[in-house]
């Protein structure tokens, strides 16, 4: 999230709340208004929370799919504590490369990569609303395209993409945001994309017990804090990074309309990551077979809270600020509260997500091949795997 008249629009990052202070364009507009912060501000929050309240309920579908072909991919203790080396190798990597090669050709390659990924992630996401306006003479046929490599017993599956009618109707609608992003880069579609990647990764990442989301939240705290406050490689990323990898809301919409220009912006990150830990809590309710949703709704009230402390202190310091400082504790926190004031601690750390609801579900430890409709090609290169109503199993490869 940034300051006002800080962000020109075209910039994010994927696990911070970043500002691109300084630019000669930014200090040149005029302060953005009361009214106008306002309305950018409450949008992100509302943008925010849709992808959490809807991944997580999805979430749960997905995790109880009986097929264990259809499970998502489960993030354990390992993959948490790596998650955080792997994160600052990719942001300093990016820092170099920006400082090395032509932000103009990198950008380009970036736009085309997205491109393909937005479509199929937006069509992953649509499809279950698409559904229900399909008539039920929906004239649906089922397609079929598979790449194999060796022969006999040797042989593997490179490609195996099955899809069907409805499902090309889904990428046709979403071909036609694509198209939209990449000529205009329009913030709309820019968030129409950042959109659809957070709801696929609240509902097709799961922690596979809390001690596992503790490990992971409190490691990319650190992350985040150290890459903001610590250095200027995260700021030089978010400015120079051309991408839908971030939610942004104009704060001059009122005075430009469509066509405003002076963005405040949120990282995927801050939705995605304490995203995925509250759709934990959510099965940990259902878990509990006491029909009620205390931790979820405790967790989701704690993520407003700390997303609205993010920006109260951002406005206070006028500095940028990394929202996982303030949504860490609050999603931690308030959860735990509320397991001590009820005795349910014990319950709450040795429940286990893969043992009860996914007891088949792959690690992260691998890049999945493409696979599936196109709802999976989209998770697969988002190192996810699909948990549409019917697919095929994704043959894992090495990177």
């Amino acid at each position: 999230m940034e300051q006002p008249g800080a962000h020109n629009g075209s910039a994010g990052t994927g696990t911070g709340t970043d500002t691109g202070t300084g630019s000669p364009a930014a200090s040149a507009r005029p302060p953005a208004t009361p009214e106008g912060m306002a309305l950018a501000y409450g949008s992100l929050v509302l943008m925010a929370l849709l992808p959490i309240f809807f991944g997580a309920l999805r979430s749960v579908s997905c995790a109880k799919s009986k097929n264990s072909s259809e499970m998502p991919e489960t993030i354990t203790s390992r993959d948490a504590a790596r998650f955080p080396i792997v994160a600052s190798c990719t942001l300093l990597g990016l820092y170099l490369f920006f400082k090395i090669f032509s932000q103009e050709y990198i950008n380009l390659l970036l736009s085309m990569y997205f491109f393909v990924l937005g479509i199929l992630a937006l069509s992953h996401t649509i499809s279950p609303v698409m559904n229900r306006f399909f008539p039920a003479n929906f004239p649906n046929k089922q397609y079929q395209l598979l790449f194999t490599q060796g022969s006999g017993e040797s042989k593997e599956e490179i490609v195996n993409y099955e899809f069907d009618t409805k499902d090309l109707v889904c990428l046709a609608l979403s071909s036609v945001v694509g198209v939209w992003y990449l000529l205009r880069k329009h913030w709309i579609a820019n968030n129409l994309f950042g959109l659809a990647f957070s709801l696929n990764g609240v509902e097709l990442l799961h922690l596979n017990n809390v001690s596992t989301g503790c490990i992971l939240l409190g490691g990319l705290f650190i992350y985040d804090v150290f890459w903001v406050f610590g250095t200027n490689v995260m700021v030089t990323v978010a400015k120079s990074f051309e991408a839908p990898i971030k939610l942004v809301f104009p704060q001059d919409l009122l005075e430009k309309g469509l066509e405003a220009d002076n963005f405040a912006m949120l990282g995927l990150g801050d939705i995605v990551i304490p995203g995925i830990f509250i759709a934990l809590l959510l099965r940990f309710d259902i878990s509990l077979k006491k029909n009620t949703h205390t931790y979820f709704y405790t967790s989701f009230v704690a993520y407003i809270f700390g997303l609205g402390l993010t920006i109260f202190i951002m406005h206070i310091f006028k500095h940028a600020q990394p929202a996982l400082l303030y949504l860490v504790p609050a999603c931690i926190g308030f959860p735990l509260l509320v397991a001590l004031a009820k005795g349910e601690v014990t319950e709450l750390f040795s429940y286990e997500s893969s043992a009860e609801i996914l007891p088949h579900t792959p690690r992260l430890t691998h890049f999945p091949t493409v696979s599936g409709s196109p709802a999976s090609l989209a998770d697969s290169m988002q190192q996810k795997l699909p948990c549409p109503r019917r697919r095929r199993q994704q043959s894992p490869s090495a990177m």
